[in-house]
């Protein structure tokens, strides 16, 4: 097995992550069991960001890196919150108040089109000049009132028309299935396999 470093400490991120990769025998690790501290995000695009994170990981750590960016770009806003979904409603960090915050500034406007969208970059040493990179998006719109109790973020005021559903009404395998991380771990998947 090839241990990589994964550029986050979120439990949900790396279960996904490990199932994917697993059978190409990595072994994904969270930067946290290196005490790894988070990286700086101060770029305005996903794919600036998701480099930085993945170069900070494998310079603290000597190892191979795995990081994504993702994030709900919203058409109407000019597709804000974008790389600021998280903390889209400030500090801390809210899923409830940044579902607010986009259900205001979404009233009276018809055009309610939005896409999440995720960026992986896999760096094989910190300076590594020819990192891979994988992308995914995944296209609904956003509704008023929340549906579902899985998911997380905006998941229950994303609708997916082709389920007539939101994010947060899918089981897991659905939504893994074609959301914007599952697309850009697949794709991810299949760069590394003709990488190696």
């Amino acid at each position: 097995m090839k241990k990589i470093v994964i550029a986050s400490n979120n439990a949900g991120k790396l279960r996904e992550i490990q199932r994917i990769l697993e059978p190409l025998a990595f072994e994904a690790v969270p930067q946290g069991s290196f005490g790894v501290p988070e990286c700086p995000e101060p770029h305005v695009t996903f794919v600036e960001n998701c480099i930085a994170k993945a170069r900070h990981a494998s310079a603290h750590t000597g190892l191979p890196a795995l990081a994504d960016d993702s994030g709900i770009c919203v058409d109407a806003l000019n597709g804000a919150p974008g790389v600021y979904s998280a903390r889209y409603a400030g500090e801390p960090k809210s899923d409830q108040r940044n579902n607010e915050k986009l259900i205001e500034a979404l009233k009276d406007n018809p055009n309610r089109k939005a896409h999440y969208y995720c960026v992986m970059v896999y760096v094989r040493y910190a300076d590594d000049p020819q990192p891979i990179i994988a992308e995914g998006a995944w296209h609904g719109e956003i509704i008023d009132q929340p549906r579902g109790a899985g998911g997380f973020g905006y998941d229950p005021y994303f609708m997916v028309p082709q389920f007539g559903k939101t994010g947060a009404e899918l089981d897991q395998d659905q939504k893994n299935a074609v959301s914007h991380r599952g697309q850009a771990l697949r794709a991810l998947a299949e760069r590394l396999k003709a990488a190696s």
